[in-house]
């Protein structure tokens, strides 16, 4: 087949060989009312320390303004699947639960080479212009790939497939090619609230909203300094990210395996005591090339130590002490917080 229509039939089967998942294509401007609800939002505070978010609004807010050339955004999914139930590592108290897109190498770096790879090929092919992103720029992708039919943002606001669950990343081609559109996706949860009821810590404060404040994701990657005491009982012996709304999700009974070799797991579950241990260097060496390395070792033995005082393992109270000094004063404060829950 010639012409548009031709071309997305050899666009989302080049997408496929390269090992995308699914692929759904929309306008620029298909998701209208993303920036009153980003608005919301922000004016609510529910970003936290997340600032950038309020730095880049207008742009985030509406996927035509980040680029006016951009006719066309081809959305796609690329498969994560673990092989097990996360939420097992839980109950293994003396060592750290890893959210399970982190077990691997970096998926910015994985899902970007792929997507340059179809760009380039969609260039060739068609003679156009294109950007591409992978969480790395102020695009919406969650909107925008409901809107190009991947799926629908569920109850716990990630996208959720029929044909893929819920572990899957999003990547982002923008293109000056007038595409054909996808039919956009329809909201299937219905009065299912097994990722509501399954957050420790109540992040959501309705269906379909979340308080990134009270998220053990954002608490444990995103925000610096010391965490509300109030709050660093319930993230219990999770210290990089949480999957319990994602694993909790019925429509994962649909997940396929991922297709990726390096979302195998490298990092697994280590004991708490030896994380604790990592000055920076050994930190960087350890987590070379995976998003862990992002957060740098204080944020994250800061962490660690949060999940040492929730162990009940009092074999862990001198790994503790051993960092009530330390020069970080936030991980100073969670070494004296863990010996105290301990005694």
């Amino acid at each position: 087949m010639k012409g548009p229509e031709g071309l997305k039939q050899r666009l989302v089967a080049r997408a496929l060989e390269e090992g995308f998942s699914g692929v759904g294509i929309c306008a620029p401007d298909a998701v209208p009312e993303a920036a009153g609800r980003l608005r919301a939002f922000l004016d609510a505070g529910r970003h936290g320390q997340m600032l950038w978010m309020e730095d880049r609004e207008a742009w985030r807010g509406s996927a035509a303004a980040l680029w006016p050339d951009a006719r066309s955004v081809v959305m796609l999914a690329e498969v994560y699947t673990p092989e097990a139930d996360p939420r097992a590592v839980l109950t293994q108290r003396d060592r750290g639960a890893i959210s399970v897109y982190a077990q691997g190498k970096d998926y910015h770096d994985l899902v970007k080479r792929r997507l340059k790879r179809l760009g380039r090929w969609l260039v060739a092919e068609a003679g156009c212009e294109i950007k591409v992103f992978v969480d790395t720029a102020p695009v919406m992708e969650k909107p925008l790939a409901q809107a190009a039919g991947l799926g629908w943002q569920g109850k716990h606001t990630n996208l959720l497939s029929r044909e893929l669950g819920n572990w899957f990343f999003l990547g982002a081609l923008f293109t000056t090619l007038d595409l054909p559109r996808d039919r956009a996706g329809r909201e299937r949860c219905g009065s299912c609230r097994a990722c509501l009821d399954a957050c420790p810590t109540g992040a959501f404060p309705a269906p379909f909203q979340l308080d990134a404040r009270r998220c053990i994701s954002y608490l444990t990657i995103e925000h610096r300094g010391p965490v509300d005491e109030a709050l660093r009982g319930l993230l219990g012996n999770r210290i990089y990210g949480c999957d319990d709304c994602l694993a909790a999700c019925p429509w994962n009974k649909f997940a396929v395996d991922a297709r990726e070799i390096g979302y195998a797991v490298r990092v697994g579950a280590p004991p708490l005591a030896a994380l604790a241990g990592l000055d920076d260097a050994a930190f960087r060496v350890q987590f070379a090339g995976s998003p862990i390395k992002r957060i740098g070792r204080d944020r994250f033995v800061r962490n660690v130590l949060y999940a040492i005082g929730n162990s009940g393992e009092a074999g862990l109270r001198p790994v503790a002490a051993a960092l009530r000094e330390d020069p970080d004063p936030a991980v100073a404060d969670a070494a004296r917080w863990a010996m105290a829950r301990l005694e």
